[in-house]
């Protein structure tokens, strides 16, 4: 805590202090008495009623700093740190090394000076005695060979060393890479790092995130030394990678070469700079027409790849490729792979009022045959999602590349993404799989959310995306929107189940950390649906992302604006749903006549408050719908009566008829006569 803080904490704490002192004072001189025949009764909770949520005092001095604001739009001095990137990697697929060098200008935007810079090295996950969540290939993780600060070599060294003999250096803990430069960073200023390393890729590395498949298949990410970050509420981020949670990371501009022997394709992150350089006369005429087209093209067959790039004097090709606020950048190097490609509609990106288009490339194997359909499954995810979340696409590509062996499912990167073949979950399970990671292209790739602390925001949102996506394209007859409920379901409100809101890498071992971070956040929005409406739920769903793109937002910042948008306070709502374990379980209690009057007794068994929809059906097959607010259960209640006025006679009352919300128990939704 702040000095200034910590004193005005103290002479808060010492004023109520007095006031206790000097109220307990006031009561026991007072006489209270009751007269004969009356009771003093006081209403005791039937219930746990929400109180305020827990705001980190980190996130609340970002506040009075300007940074960030209590409506959920960023501050007026919000500032984010950036970089720009000079990556060149090249692979020896004889000893399956790669060997990197890079040069990294970081700029400096915030108001400190930094002594300090961290970056991080994934790969060392992979390296014996850094911190593992589990089992993991072993490789020696990443060898620095070079690391430079404005053009002075540094030298590694120990905290210990540093503190003793001062100078400048560099730390590698676990993941983090600590730069201790000659010279401090001041706010405003920017600072060159120079990299060069080499390792071994592993064949599942990153936990299945990356890697190499049958001599024939890399697909590379996680692989230079990657600056972290520094933002306005925690300063420096360096929690380590231990293979579960994801990534927390600031956007910078790249510039990517790849050098591979000239056998292998290579698409990458970014804009394809030189296909005439790489691509034979065929393949490149192809690729040209592959962008242009609506339908999928081929642009190199399995029994093509062996002149599907140009020949070279060395026997190497060089791919390069260039991206812009961007969060990462990712590449796959391909030997036996089929080539499609397309366009697709990704919205206005430009503002002009036309339609603009990206491209799709697809890369799979003949032992993936779903993969024929791919092409498709992407162009509609990416369509789908810049219309469904008004905000089109901006990215000049979207690859798919199928990495059996390497993942089951699926990863996703800027531009990029990996999955499984799926040959045994079928082609259902990979247009699902495609839709999640494509929808990744906006959580987090857009939306850049700290992964590692609160996966559930771009899991969570991610999942919901993927079940509309699913409805689109399938039709409601096969999809639902209670899907997404059925993995929340099976652990609610069992010791299995753990807070949305603790840090992911934090959950117990089994399955709380899935559910916490994907089914149960995605069934919670279609709960936040519920109690705002479809139209004002589209509204603040749309103006998050608007205020929140290519910026870093924390949960607060999400909670802050749908209560700005929204106009209501629903502070009981994330309660409930995101710091708690509690359950919604809505019940018909019972049912009876009085005179003229039928009253309906709804019992709520669960703890999380929640309006009541209620149908009612009368003798005459009409039916007659109510919607009763939170209020009385936020008072504490877990009863409440419904008085209908009605001459006709209710034969069937129903809770929740649409099945809109993650009910534990819809079997006591139901009362019959």
């Amino acid at each position: 805590m702040p000095f200034n803080r910590f004193i005005s904490f103290i002479t808060i704490a010492f004023s109520l202090f007095l006031l206790s002192c000097s109220a307990t004072g006031n009561v026991d001189s007072r006489t209270s008495t009751v007269s004969p025949g009356e009771s003093l009764s006081v209403f005791q909770p039937e219930r746990p009623i929400p109180y305020p949520i827990d705001v980190p005092e980190s996130f609340e001095f970002a506040k009075l700093n300007g940074t960030r604001s209590s409506d959920g739009t960023p501050g007026e001095n919000y500032w984010q740190n950036y970089a720009s990137y000079t990556l060149h990697a090249e692979i020896d697929p004889q000893t399956h090394t790669l060997d990197g060098t890079a040069e990294v200008i970081y700029q400096n935007n915030s108001p400190d000076d930094l002594d300090i810079i961290v970056f991080e090295l994934a790969q060392n996950l992979h390296k014996a005695g850094t911190p593992k969540m589990d089992v993991t290939e072993i490789t020696g993780g990443k060898q620095l060979t070079r690391v430079a600060a404005n053009g002075v070599d540094l030298e590694a060294t120990t905290m210990r060393n540093r503190w003793i003999q001062g100078g400048s250096g560099y730390i590698i803990e676990g993941t983090q890479l600590y730069i201790l430069p000659d010279e401090t960073l001041t706010s405003g200023s920017e600072m060159k790092f120079e990299f060069e390393w080499t390792f071994q890729i592993p064949e599942q590395g990153a936990s299945g995130r990356m890697g190499r498949s049958r001599d024939n298949l890399y697909f590379i990410a996680y692989w230079y030394p990657h600056v972290s970050v520094y933002d306005d509420v925690y300063g420096w981020f360096y929690d380590s990678f231990i293979g579960n949670a994801e990534f927390y990371h600031g956007f910078a501009d790249y510039d990517l070469t790849i050098t591979m022997p000239r056998e292998w394709l290579v698409m990458g992150t970014g804009e394809f700079l030189n296909p005439e350089e790489t691509l034979s006369s065929l393949t490149h005429e192809r690729y040209l027409q592959a962008g242009r087209s609506d339908n999928p093209v081929l642009i190199a067959d399995f029994d093509e790849l062996e002149d599907a790039t140009i020949v070279s004097d060395d026997g190497k090709l060089t791919w390069k490729f260039r991206a812009d606020k961007v969060r990462d950048v990712a590449f796959s190097a391909t030997l036996k792979s089929r080539w499609e490609g397309a366009r697709t509609a990704a919205g206005d990106q430009t503002g002009n009022g036309e339609m603009d288009y990206t491209r799709i490339n697809t890369f799979f194997r003949e032992t993936a045959p779903l993969w024929f359909e791919q092409t498709k499954y992407a162009q509609h995810s990416i369509s789908f999602l810049s219309d469904y979340l008004n905000f089109p696409y901006p990215w000049p590509h979207m690859t798919s590349v199928e990495g059996a062996d390497i993942i089951g499912g699926g990863m996703e990167f800027p531009m990029m993404t990996v999955i499984g073949d799926y040959n045994s979950a079928g082609a259902v399970r990979l247009y699902g799989v495609t839709a999640h990671e494509l929808a990744h292209m906006w959580f987090p790739m857009i939306i850049s959310t700290n992964e590692r602390r609160y996966t559930w925001i771009d899991e969570g949102h991610t999942s919901f995306h993927t079940n509309k996506a699913n409805i689109d394209y399938y039709g409601a007859d096969r999809f639902s929107e209670r899907d997404v409920f059925i993995g929340y379901l099976q652990i609610a409100g069992t010791e299995l189940e753990g807070e949305i809101m603790r840090w992911s890498d934090f959950h117990y071992p089994g399955m709380a950390y899935g559910v916490a971070s994907y089914p149960k956040p995605a069934s919670v929005l279609y709960a936040l649906r519920f109690v705002l409406g479809e139209e004002l739920f589209r509204k603040a769903h749309h103006e998050f992302i608007n205020r929140w793109a290519y910026k870093h937002p924390y949960p607060w910042d999400l909670f802050n604006t749908f209560e700005d948008v929204s106009g209501m306070d629903l502070s009981w709502f994330w309660r409930s749903w995101y710091y708690e374990t509690w359950v919604l379980d809505q019940s018909i209690h019972s049912v009876y006549e009085d005179g003229n009057h039928t009253v309906i007794v709804i019992e709520d068994l669960g703890r999380v408050p929640m309006p009541v929809k209620l149908e009612i059906t009368f003798d005459d097959n009409t039916t007659r719908q109510l919607t009763l607010d939170a209020d009385h259960w936020l008072k504490g209640h877990t009863k409440r009566e419904v008085t209908l006025e009605t001459d006709k006679t209710v034969i069937r009352v129903q809770i929740d008829p649409d099945r809109a919300l993650p009910d534990v128990n819809n079997s006591n939704n139901i009362w019959e006569r």
